[in-house]
């Protein structure tokens, strides 16, 4: 809501905060469980099979829509430069990169990301310029701002009071829960760590964490500092790259080329549901909330097996809500959330029966991680149940 986007710096903060939180979560679990599993495993040893069966099943629709809203995020921010004349291939478009993909992971995942991977460096680089560029050009306006968060801040106290204020943040706290996507994937996906396991994926976890808090909190900076508005047939961080960059011909290629690297970035993102969406269904197999041979054959054909029936759930939920990102993202965050608030819940009486040194700490940040991730999944569910949270 315009009249509100002064709250975009708290909820960078929040957004920033509420990432190290679940990500130091994860990083336990890492700890305790370092075979791999994540949700599903430690949700099955510390709340029983039925629980953990909830757990596993949500963490494999979440894999299935990482895979389909990633790709249909990727063709949102590639067409957001191209002509609006070629917005109806959009959708084939990203039902062809799907295609690609899954032949690409049925041939190997190191070689499908090994192609990809040269796309991080343009990535971090454009977006490196972008936000550090948005918010740094408007260091000398930090008096401002400060004046019209205190100023709107006030006005809205007075007319909405500050249960409204604190509503209306809340509730733009938690339809962004999509941010937080990836977290679990490093914990699911132990077994493809390199040596040693535990410190590689700790290590990965607080990359991820801090590359993403980053991101997600200085995007939303430099949203409210340049204006940057939803428009028709672009995402807002193309409007945010015109809005920085400007119209000179040197600025158009600069947008073409950071939107193609986020958009490629998105598609190396999908990547998480081939590789580790196969391996829940495995442990879940072993437990028999599967069909058998998705453990009992070897790891290669399990892993072909788990990829065709990725991509084709995928392709079902792309077909079905014709790409919409809208869609694809509340659906998202209600499954990674049951997980979040699951893996959590469980982490917190492991941590009470094992009575380990420093309990108290590791029940209260779980605890923490708990509130905050069933507050947006009953805030997404509520708000959002008739445009897919049903």
């Amino acid at each position: 809501v315009p009249d509100f986007g002064y709250l975009a710096v708290f909820l960078a903060f929040a957004t920033a905060a509420t990432v190290f939180i679940i990500s130091w979560g994860y990083r336990r679990i890492i700890e305790e469980f370092p075979h791999g599993g994540g949700g599903y495993i430690v949700a099955s040893k510390h709340l029983g099979p039925y629980v953990g069966a909830v757990s596993g099943s949500a963490l494999l629709v979440d894999y299935v829509l990482t895979i389909a809203i990633s790709l249909a995020a990727g063709g949102d921010a590639v067409f957001s430069f191209l002509p609006a004349a070629w917005l109806p291939a959009k959708h084939a478009t990203v039902l062809a990169v799907l295609a690609i993909l899954t032949v690409m992971n049925l041939r190997g995942v190191k070689e499908s990301v090994k192609i990809l991977t040269p796309i991080f460096l343009i990535f971090l680089v454009t977006h490196a310029i972008l936000i550090f560029g948005a918010v740094g050009s408007h260091l000398g306006r930090v008096g401002e701002v400060a004046e019209l968060i205190s100023s709107e801040g006030r006005t809205h106290l007075s007319t909405a009071g500050t249960v409204g204020v604190v509503l209306v943040f809340l509730r733009a706290f938690s339809l962004g829960g999509g941010t937080f996507t990836g977290i679990e994937a490093v914990s699911n996906g132990m077994a493809i760590m390199r040596e040693p396991r535990i410190r590689t994926a700790k290590r990965t976890m607080l990359l991820m964490a801090t590359s993403l808090a980053i991101t997600a909190s200085g995007i939303l900076l430099a949203y409210l500092l340049l204006h940057v508005l939803p428009h028709n047939g672009k995402t807002m961080n193309a409007v945010l790259a015109e809005n920085f960059m400007g119209d000179s011909t040197l600025a158009g290629g600069f947008v073409a080329i950071t939107l193609i690297s986020e958009g490629a970035l998105l598609f190396v993102a999908a990547q998480a549901g081939f590789v580790d969406g196969p391996r829940v269904m495995a442990n879940m197999a072993l437990d028999q909330w599967m069909p058998h041979w998705m453990a009992a054959l070897s790891e290669q054909l399990t892993m072909k097996n788990g990829v065709t029936l990725m991509a084709a759930a995928a392709a079902i939920l792309l077909i079905y809500t014709n790409g919409s990102v809208d869609a694809l993202v509340v659906m998202y965050s209600i499954n990674v959330f049951i997980t979040f608030l699951l893996s959590n819940v469980a982490m917190i009486r492991h941590a009470y029966h094992g009575r380990q040194p420093r309990w108290g700490r590791a029940a209260f940040v779980h605890g923490l991680a708990a509130t905050v991730c069933g507050m947006i999944l009953v805030v997404t569910v509520v708000e959002k149940f008739t445009e897919g949270g049903w």
